[in-house]
């Protein structure tokens, strides 16, 4: 995966009309503008414009669908369970969200393009362009399918209605990290926690991406050894 690496430092380039030289403010415009850039991604307008979402979509898809959920547990599941159940959601969501983003978004194919290029639609176009305002959170077409995949396999798995306490807290686990995520690129954290996820975040951009998956949990990274110890 490329790494953006434009420097802010005085530079030139030598072309057909001689040397030209670019100063400083003009690297770091430039390093913003591609940081920022948001190119196509398909040849279809429909397809593209599913590509890119605002930020505030999750919120307004999730959230709501999170306390039906928690409503409708409440008289079928005891408040101990509740919480229990809940608190196990949002753990399993964050595991995932560890893995998803280790073993499948920076999965690369060596040989063969079609893979390259569907690794660079589902995470490699984020790595190139990590300020794109537009594709910092999971498009609808994506994230509402999955998720309801998800909660089937909860219902699945636990019954009802032990799952809707369950698949609340994994949902809100993955609000949070939708969240937390738009928040760690476009903003500047005021709080400890915030800065260090966001220091711990750019690491994985812009020194190493095999360290640091855990983005609104990085403590897995420490219990599967992926942890940024760079200083």
């Amino acid at each position: 995966m490329r790494l953006v690496t434009l420097t802010s430092d005085a530079a030139c380039h030598v072309g057909g009309g001689g040397v030209q030289r670019y100063d400083a403010a003009a690297m770091d415009a430039r390093r913003t503008d591609v940081l920022r850039a948001s190119p196509r991604m398909f040849e279809s307008e429909f397809l593209d414009r599913l590509s890119r979402v605002h930020p505030a979509v999750p919120v307004v898809i999730f959230l709501p669908a999170i306390l039906v959920l928690f409503i409708l547990s409440i008289g079928k599941v005891n408040a101990l369970a509740i919480i229990g159940l809940t608190v196990g959601g949002y753990v399993f969501w964050s595991l995932s969200e560890y893995w998803i983003h280790r073993a499948i978004f920076h999965f690369e194919p060596e040989d063969s393009a079609f893979g390259a290029r569907l690794h660079w639609i589902i995470h490699g176009v984020h790595h190139d362009h990590p300020n794109d305002p537009l594709r910092l959170v999971m498009p609808p077409s994506v994230s509402v399918p999955l998720s309801s995949l998800f909660v089937l396999g909860f219902w699945a798995v636990l019954g009802s209605p032990l799952f809707l306490p369950f698949a609340a807290g994994f949902l809100a686990g993955y609000l949070l990290y939708d969240m937390t995520h738009y928040h760690l690129h476009h903003h500047k954290p005021k709080t400890w926690v915030g800065r260090r996820l966001r220091e711990l975040h750019m690491r994985h951009h812009f020194q190493d991406d095999t360290v640091g998956f855990g983005i609104s949990a990085p403590y897995w990274d420490k219990v599967f050894r992926t942890f940024s110890r760079t200083t």
